[in-house]
């Protein structure tokens, strides 16, 4: 995961001293730094640590949302962080999968439309919309409801309409910032269950933040930040 021996091949996301700084000047604050990691194809990583730890920051610099003050984000061998943002833009929409704390619905469509609209927009196969779109609302436990407007669900059936709506084009690569947070025990572990099938029958990689100590006991590997840097916890 961090090691430098990894395989080049099996390095589907790489982070080379990455540091991110908001601000100038005596206003300036450094959210990462330091950061130095390799993510394996299909894998499943946690990213945890204390609010303010440079979790999200991190993320949106994996996900190209953002771009490093220092360092570069490699995505199959390729520079993602310093493409123009036309070209971010369009590799976000064809091989990636984000998942917000903030749902991001579309108010007027209905579940189900919501999904669909994310296939549109990831140049999807048509033909494939409607099955695609019900199989991700089914795997997340809302397939009865996909009728239901956003105004007219729960935020944990919102926050679950968004899940379908990232892996329903079935990206190579999904993050998410805390994905369960507004789930219940049960239903948190169904998603997090939903999101193991897909790393090992369709070899997705998966990367996200969370608080859950029960997730990071799912996962191939946890990646601790503190003050802006990975940590290396010691063996207990």
């Amino acid at each position: 995961m961090v090691a430098a021996e990894t395989p080049i091949a099996q390095v589907l996301l790489q982070a080379v001293n990455v540091k991110k700084v908001f601000g100038r000047g005596d206003n300036a604050v450094t959210a990462v730094k330091n950061i130095d990691l390799s993510i394996r194809r299909g894998s499943m990583i946690a990213l945890k640590g204390r609010s303010g730890s440079g979790k999200t920051t991190l993320l949106n610099l994996l996900a190209a949302l953002d771009q490093p003050t220092e360092g570069q984000v490699y995505y199959d061998g390729r520079v993602i962080s310093e493409l123009p943002e036309k070209q971010r833009s369009t590799w976000r929409r064809t091989h990636l999968g984000l998942v917000f704390q903030a749902f991001g619905l579309i108010p007027l469509m209905s579940a189900y439309e919501n999904v669909e609209f994310g296939l549109r927009i990831a140049g999807s196969n048509p033909a494939l919309h409607k099955e695609r779109a019900e199989q991700a609302l089914d795997w997340v436990g809302m397939k009865s409801r996909m009728k239901h407007r956003p105004p007219e669900l729960s935020g944990g059936e919102q926050q679950r309409v968004a899940i379908a709506r990232a892996i329903a084009h079935r990206p190579a690569l999904l993050l998410a910032d805390e994905p369960t947070a507004e789930l219940d025990s049960r239903m948190g572990l169904q998603v997090i269950k939903v999101f193991r099938d897909l790393v090992e029958n369709l070899g997705m990689t998966i990367v996200m933040t969370t608080h859950d100590p029960g997730i990071m006991e799912i996962v191939d590997h946890v990646i601790a930040l503190e003050d802006g840097e990975i940590v290396v916890e010691p063996n207990v």
